[in-house]
């Protein structure tokens, strides 16, 4: 009786060490799958942190993926938020630019139901599943068995999904397989949210090294065209003779007795200077002046309605136009007239107001014509400053049949004749006020006795002064032509100021 009460207490004894070994034995075997895992996820973290590239850090997310839970397969599908869809930014493989053509909306398939649920999924027959698409398995031409897919979320945001796909061995997923797969996601998106940042970053930055490197050449090549440009312009002033013809006592009667005097037996010349500031690298302001048959100065100032590039272009015409059809024979009226048939078409919105005349240098007789130019002024011997009026036409290039009218007026000896273009009338303030007419005429009459050279400078700086630093809206040009005895002329060359 008493052995058996030993024996008893003997085998309740082993049971309870044995059973305290197997919960101590279960306990151990839990914190070694535990130290596992963590060392797993570890693991992971050191191998989605060790690149801030993109495309290698999503090679790394997927087979790190396989590798951990023992899958055939990984993908990593983002979102699109702009779009509202999902779609492969890396896959490998020979069919891999077939699959980065694949887009899935939001809720469609299985990785999109975890996109727009949030919620991880796993699924032991893929086919069977109601939410499964073979959008992918068909392009690829591979059988998905069963998978595992869970979103990766970073800073509240669902950026992506992460899913692996059959089970090694043929057999499926197990909870703890997913459970791990989620633990992988969280570092796994906030690697992945950063490497797409920095991806950003990059094509930003190539971006502007393109952008850059463009606005370079473009200004190279507008560095050229504006030499090219100004190559259509006179560089220097030019200064005109021509012998003093009997009879012309008007000439005489217009300036002081000494200077009759002296002018009686000298010859008498003209005068051109210009000046022409683009509101860009180049524009459609022009001017030009060249002597033409015997004792006669033909001169023009254009302004092309566009700014820029086109205005350019249109500028290089309409001046080879001139030129090309200018002749001893030609009156202003019927060059201009010329000119505009050649511009005129009928699906263009370029046009160009212009002025041009062809001064007689011995008599002083100068004949014009007016394409919806602005109006010029004459500074009479005396002084006085006065706009000259004559019949207008048209600007060239906005009516075919156009006929331009020729006016004819005297520039007496020591008269002088000022062109511009709007850019000087128009130039604004900050408050959008214009420079206008009244504010030209008076400078002109304040500044009546100066040179040309000087003259165009001061026109400028007045106009400076008025805008106070306002953007330059528009081209601006001056051009001016005297009539005077002859003198030693200035031969300074033009100052684009």
């Amino acid at each position: 009786m008493g052995m058996g009460i030993v024996a008893g207490v003997l085998l309740a004894v082993c049971v309870i060490a044995v059973g305290l070994w197997l919960r101590s034995e279960s306990k151990r075997r839990a914190a070694e799958t535990e130290l596992q895992r963590t060392m797993q996820l570890f693991d992971v973290s050191l191998e989605v942190n060790s690149t801030i590239r993109k495309q290698d850090l999503l090679v790394k997310i997927m087979e790190t993926s396989s590798r951990v839970v023992n899958a055939e397969a990984s993908s990593v599908i983002l979102v699109d938020e702009a779009r509202g869809e999902l779609f492969f930014d890396l896959a490998l493989g020979e069919k891999g630019d077939e699959v980065r053509e694949i887009r899935l909306k939001i809720g469609e398939g299985i990785a999109g139901w975890v996109a727009q649920t949030g919620q991880p999924v796993k699924i032991d027959d893929a086919a069977s599943d109601e939410r499964w698409s073979s959008k992918v398995a068909k392009r690829v031409d591979y059988p998905t068995r069963n998978m595992l897919c869970v979103p990766l979320i970073s800073k509240g945001k669902i950026i992506g999904v992460l899913q692996v796909l059959n089970k090694r061995g043929g057999e499926p997923f197990s909870d703890r397989d997913l459970q791990l797969l989620e633990s992988i996601a969280s570092p796994t998106a906030a690697a992945l949210e950063n490497a797409m940042l920095y991806d950003a970053l990059e094509k930003s930055i190539h971006a502007l090294k393109v952008t850059t490197a463009a606005k370079e050449r473009m200004e190279s090549e507008l560095r050229i065209a504006t030499d090219i440009q100004m190559g259509f312009l006179p560089r220097k002033s030019l200064h005109v003779m021509a012998a003093r013809r009997a009879g012309a006592e008007s000439d005489a009667a217009s300036v002081s007795d000494a200077s009759a005097v002296e002018a009686a037996g000298t010859d008498i010349t003209a005068d051109s200077r210009a000046y022409i500031r683009p509101a860009r690298e180049v524009g459609g302001d022009f001017y030009d002046y060249f002597e033409i048959g015997k004792d006669r100065l033909f001169f023009v100032l254009g302004d092309v309605s566009d700014k820029g590039i086109p205005a350019a272009l249109f500028m290089a015409v309409t001046m080879t136009l001139l030129k090309g059809k200018m002749t001893a024979d030609s009156t202003p009226g019927t060059l201009l007239t010329a000119v505009n048939q050649e511009l005129y078409k009928d699906d263009s919105t370029m046009f160009a107001t212009i002025w041009c005349g062809v001064l007689d240098i011995a008599t002083g007789e100068l004949t014009y014509s007016d394409g919806g130019h602005c109006p010029p002024y004459v500074i009479r011997a005396g002084g006085e400053v006065m706009p000259l009026k004559g019949r207008k036409g048209l600007p060239l290039g906005v009516m075919d049949d156009m006929v331009y009218a020729d006016n004819t007026i005297t520039l007496e000896l020591g008269d002088r004749l000022i062109l511009y273009t709007d850019g000087i009338t128009e130039a604004e303030d900050g408050q959008q006020d214009q420079y206008g007419f009244v504010r030209l005429g008076e400078l002109l009459t304040r500044e009546a006795a100066a040179d040309q050279q000087e003259l165009l400078k001061r026109l400028v700086e007045d106009v400076d002064r008025f805008t106070n630093g306002a953007v330059q809206s528009d081209d601006m040009a001056v051009l001016i032509v005297d009539r005077k005895p002859a003198n030693r002329p200035s031969t300074a060359p033009l100052v684009m100021l």
